[in-house]
């Protein structure tokens, strides 16, 4: 592996130019963060969890027919990936109602969807990641109206393969953040899958396995991580 020059430096990953041009080098920190940077910390492992998690998981998807930016992991907190052009888009699945969707709009905890629910934000820390419709999209120049059909179509394949998973081994998938990115003509999946991109909750007692026990104090956040990860592990 050879690592160049840093490229980008997120809240929880570095992203390293490469000896190819069109592939990056990342690598997960063990940052963690909440309500926009207002609440931070290191914790050890977090970024060895996150990245095991996440390259498992595209595979996964990889295996289901999801083409993902995801060519290896390099060691355990660093991931080889394709050099994608990202859109400044999350792609939000909302299988059952938690956080934002509950304080504003009168759904109840825990109410499931059928079918899930999609919702698209601008990525902007400084205007708060605001909801778009598809026309803002179109207009802001992003996607086209067959794009975004296109970017939906296979959001809503990523949660049949994940959900299908994730109840096999005793875990809710409540929703998840997505993002995508363009890699010559076509549109990946790109960024990561995991547990500070996903809602999982414990089936029978919906105890938070998620990044939410960090952001509300409710337990010890690796444990829940690690938790996770060892459920993963033993399915394979």
């Amino acid at each position: 592996m050879t690592r160049g020059d840093i490229l980008y430096s997120g809240k929880a990953k570095t992203i390293f130019l490469s000896e190819k041009p069109d592939e990056l080098i990342v690598s997960f920190r063990d940052d963690i963060t909440a309500f926009d940077g207002g609440k931070k910390d290191q914790l050890e492992g977090k970024g060895a969890s996150n990245a095991g998690v996440s390259a498992f998981l595209f595979g996964l998807l990889e295996e289901a027919g999801v083409r993902t930016h995801f060519i290896r992991m390099e060691d355990p907190i660093t991931m080889r990936v394709r050099k994608l052009n990202m859109i400044p888009l999350e792609v939000i699945v909302r299988n059952r109602a938690a956080g934002s969707i509950v304080r504003n709009y009168p759904f109840t905890e825990g109410q499931y969807f059928n079918p899930p629910i999609i919702v698209t934000d601008y990525k902007d820390d400084t205007r708060h990641d605001p909801m778009l419709n598809d026309d803002i999209i179109v207009a802001l120049d992003l996607l086209t109206h067959e794009e975004i059909d296109a970017v939906k179509a296979s959001a809503l394949k990523v949660n049949r393969v994940m959900k299908a998973f994730f109840d096999g081994i005793g875990l809710d998938l409540v929703d998840f953040k997505i993002e995508y990115g363009r890699y010559g003509d076509a549109i990946m999946l790109g960024d990561e899958i995991s547990m500070d991109s996903m809602r999982l909750w414990e089936k029978g007692t919906m105890k938070s396995m998620d990044k939410d026990v960090y952001r509300f104090e409710k337990g010890d956040v690796m444990e829940a991580y690690h938790a996770v990860s060892a459920r993963i592990t033993g399915s394979r």
